[in-house]
């Protein structure tokens, strides 16, 4: 990459566009590669200007690839908007194997460990939770009435500050006649912030009650899709076991709950409670035994230690969320760069986000260890943006309004930088929603766009952290694998703090590389593997969990 006074920048050589890295008035003059020429319109910070004049049709390239083409002709010093260029990308096909990758070095962790909880088949938790899960969505209250009388008894209440206080003085203020002005305009003071409380079970991070929607009534590959994520979780090596509720008539059947469990784990070994309402009768007795068998189960995993393990018993997912237009030259290549060292540590690394890898098939099925392994994974990329173009939102239609106003204005923009995260090492397996892609080495799951959805699959998948990168800012969390915030900018990390936990936007200011700012993250990853520290998002309590109907979701 080559700047400019940190005005600018350009990602490849290739490039015909260049970052702002500040806002830059028109008439800012660029002097940029024996080129001298003036800003035409102004840019804003994360947005891209032309490099030389384009005609109509002409391409737009960023990170070497395909990103866009002009719909009219466009002077030199342009900003593109949406207005002015539209989304394209490059066709892809079955090509040479192109695996020759430079391993970082990793002499300065060859000899760190994580403590972790070792199951029994050979994974290792950074975190041990009981899961109780319903089977279908009937179930939602019943695992709720278990929240109530299990959560704050154990221990596990997560309020991390209390607004009673603020919603008092508000009433006082009602009750004293104020007019809405006076209630918007009021001075109230903050609640004092809560912490948890004693644990009863000292070595239980937490019970965690999953609800959702799914289940029965909808497709059957659905269901069957739910059954195998459902199944991901209870054999996760962050769950020590599970209590699930069952009706009885769904589609979403126990024994196909067994039959997902026994593909991913032959000899599973952990408590699993399965109670079915329809067998048991009334809901006093469903709850009773829910609740003593749960009881039971926490009784045991609390008898569980950490243990040293090496770093290739980590699996980390790579997501984004909320993403600016830094997320490619600042978060995601310090992401990459952390991939690179964990593969080479014989770790796995999991990237998903399909739709948000248009553009860039040709790099990622290149990089496939082989023909089977790319064909696999163009097969996916082809037929699930087909299926998007027949309900009429192809991947051009993925970036959010907040994508698109900070930068990214094509889904090829978005996805070139996006991929970033996976860094530059041989993809060693290619799984669809919702196996397990926990294969030492880089690993492409199919997953929609959407972040929740998206780390939802990816925790399922075998991830016991996750690494989670924003431009704009999103508490996104998991039940059950600490997720931890990196902020593309440093003005986002000074604004909402209490989300996010690593700052990456010293890469964009010049204060530390790429490789700096990875072995930052990677120090952050250990201590949050070891339970010596919580991100934020499990500080706060924030468990997402959006199971993915196969329908168009980008």
């Amino acid at each position: 990459m080559k700047t400019d006074k940190q005005l600018f920048l350009q990602i490849h050589p290739a490039d015909n566009v260049l970052v702002a890295l500040q806002d830059l008035a028109p008439g800012t003059e660029v002097v940029f590669d024996g080129k001298r020429f003036s800003v035409v319109s102004g840019v804003k910070a994360k947005h891209k200007f032309t490099l030389e004049p384009l005609d109509e049709g002409g391409e737009i390239r960023m990170y070497g690839v395909l990103v866009g083409k002009t719909v009219r002709a466009l002077p030199q010093g342009e900003t593109i908007t949406t207005e002015n260029i539209h989304h394209a990308a490059s066709p892809f096909e079955l090509r040479e194997r192109k695996l020759d990758w430079q391993q970082p070095d990793v002499s300065g962790f060859e000899n760190q460990i994580f403590m972790g909880y070792h199951r029994s088949n050979g994974t290792v938790g950074t975190a041990n939770y009981w899961l109780v899960i319903p089977l279908v969505f009937c179930e939602n209250r019943n695992v709720l009435v278990m929240k109530r009388a299990l959560e704050e008894k154990l221990g596990y209440s997560k309020r991390s500050r209390d607004y009673e206080p603020e919603v008092d003085q508000l009433i006082q203020l009602y009750r004293a006649g104020a007019t809405v002005e006076d209630v918007l305009n009021a001075d109230i003071a903050m609640g004092k912030a809560q912490g948890d409380g004693k644990r009863l079970f000292e070595h239980v991070d937490g019970v965690k009650f999953l609800n959702h929607e799914m289940g029965c009534g909808g497709t059957r590959i659905d269901s069957d899709a739910l059954c195998g994520l459902l199944a991901g979780y209870i054999t996760h090596p962050n769950v020590a076991g599970a209590t699930v509720l069952s009706l009885g008539c769904q589609h979403a059947q126990a024994s196909i709950l067994r039959e997902e469990i026994a593909k991913r784990d032959p000899h599973f070994d952990r408590p699993l409670y399965i109670f079915e309402q329809q067998l048991l009768g009334t809901e006093t007795n469903l709850i009773q035994q829910a609740l003593k068998h749960t009881f039971a189960g926490l009784m045991n995993a609390n008898e569980q230690r950490r243990r040293p393990a090496p770093l290739s018993k980590l699996c980390i997912g790579l997501e984004c969320g909320g993403s600016d237009g830094f997320s490619g030259i600042s978060a995601n290549p310090a992401l990459g760069y952390v991939s690179d060292m964990l593969v080479a540590m014989g770790g796995s690394v999991i990237l998903s986000e399909f739709p948000e890898l248009c553009g860039v098939e040709q790099e990622l099925s290149d990089r496939c260890v082989d023909e089977p392994t790319a064909l696999r994974f163009m097969e996916l990329m082809k037929t699930y943006h087909a299926k998007a173009e027949a309900d009429g939102s192809g991947f051009y239609a993925n970036p959010s309004p907040g994508n698109i106003r900070d930068g990214l204005i094509t889904d090829a923009i978005k996805s070139a930088g996006a991929a970033k995260k996976g860094g530059t090492s041989p993809v060693t397996a290619v799984v669809d929603y919702p196996g397990v892609a926990n294969k030492p080495g880089l690993n492409l799951l199919c997953t929609p766009g959407n972040d929740v959805e998206s780390t939802t699959a990816e925790v399922a998948a075998g991830a016991n952290v996750v690494l989670f990168t924003t431009g704009l800012g999103t508490p996104t969390g998991n039940p059950i694998a600490p997720v931890i915030k990196l902020a593309t900018n440093t003005k986002l990390f000074e604004r909402m703090p209490d989300i996010i936990d690593i700052n990456c936007g010293t890469i964009i200011e010049g204060t530390e590389t790429i490789e700096q700012v990875a072995h930052r993250i990677l120090r952050f990853v250990i201590e949050v593997a070891s339970g010596n520290v919580q991100p934020k998002a499990v500080q706060l309590g924030q468990d997402d969990f959006i199971p993915w109907r196969r329908g168009v979701s980008l």
